[in-house]
């Protein structure tokens, strides 16, 4: 378990033991949820080793929403929970529905941020401009979507991207394991992939699948929570499927990331720099939050958030996995949104 995490169950339990012992009676048990919204009010007393502490801020109140893409939640669960031990007047919201969820919202004014593991798509911008609503593109971290099996699979180390072709395309010819080579077992392939709202789904149908259909039915999970496909692949040593790569190193003790061949006979892992140098292709992306323009102007906490995020991001995608953009990067970015809400 990485630090940040042990963190926040120190702190929840904390609060949780103060909770009882002010209540006295035993309060009857409250349903948690499936964990797809994250609230975070912490105590101004508490501090962060890990996120920068911006002091010369000034403090700020009010609600800020985020939803969208699973692939960024890590991310954006560490950015929402240090920024408030510094901004403890905010209230962050955090919702995980997919890229296309977060900008369903997005695009008709209801959240101010939309968490994204792709690019926004024309409609997308179209529908957003016919509400009269901008949103800033920001770059967080760069990610290498991971391909993975059980680490009960002892027979698969590698895949061409043909080869993920043949499994994953609704007319692809392998449907066991056998198929893509003899020496491996006569067993079905149990695939498990990210639902068709999620970014992760949609980069991997453009740049794998071509924009075909991709094989559904038996045999095939599709899920919007990255969790639940990593209990499935782990616990089936027949099963493949892909997420973003945080999720792998959380769950590296039971999952095995394989090497992908583009075709030039050289299968690459992703890692900090094959991520970082793309010489992980053609898996590598970016991972993006948008911002409500208007938004940032009218509510000060919102910019405050986004500035917060940009400064901090870097530590946050190491922390829970991903790879940090260079540092001007980010600073071309404060320098943008700073711009705007002062025009």
């Amino acid at each position: 378990m990485n630090k940040w995490k042990l963190m926040m169950l120190v702190a929840i339990a904390v609060l949780t033991m103060g909770i009882l012992a002010a209540c006295g009676n035993s309060p009857a048990e409250d349903e948690e949820g499936t964990g797809e919204e994250t609230t975070n009010e912490a105590s101004a007393n508490e501090g962060s080793d890990n996120a920068e502490e911006s002091g010369d801020s000034e403090e700020v109140s009010g609600p800020v929403s985020l939803d969208g893409s699973s692939t960024v939640l890590p991310i954006m669960e560490y950015l929402t929970y240090e920024y408030n031990q510094v901004q403890p007047n905010v209230e962050t919201v955090l919702n995980s529905s997919g890229s296309g969820g977060g900008f369903k919202k997005s695009t008709v004014g209801e959240i101010d941020f939309s968490n994204a593991s792709r690019p926004i798509k024309e409609e997308e911008q179209a529908t957003a401009e016919e509400n009269g609503i901008e949103l800033q593109e920001l770059e967080l971290a760069y990610d290498g979507l991971s391909v993975v099996v059980s680490q009960e699979n002892d027979f698969v180390e590698n895949l061409t991207v043909d080869q993920l072709k043949q499994i994953f395309l609704a007319d692809g010819s392998a449907t066991k394991w056998s198929d893509l080579n003899p020496e491996w077992p006569e067993e079905d392939i149990i695939i498990y992939s990210p639902g068709h709202d999620s970014g992760t789904f949609d980069y991997f149908n453009e740049v794998i699948l071509e924009e075909n259909p991709m094989r559904e039915g038996e045999n095939t999970t599709l899920s919007e929570d990255d969790n639940t496909l990593v209990t499935g692949i782990k616990n089936d040593p027949y099963a493949i499927g892909y997420f973003g790569y945080a999720y792998f190193v959380e769950n590296q003790d039971s999952l095995k990331v394989l090497g992908i061949d583009n075709g030039d006979g050289n299968p690459v892992k992703p890692d900090g720099d094959t991520i970082q140098d793309n010489s992980y292709s053609p898996l590598s992306r970016p991972l993006f939050t948008y911002v409500n323009v208007d938004f940032m102007k009218e509510k000060p906490q919102v910019f405050d958030f986004a500035k917060y995020a940009l400064e901090n991001a870097g530590a946050a995608a190491e922390e829970v996995g991903y790879v940090a953009l260079p540092d001007e990067k980010y600073q071309e970015q404060i320098e943008k949104i700073t711009e705007l809400v002062s025009e």
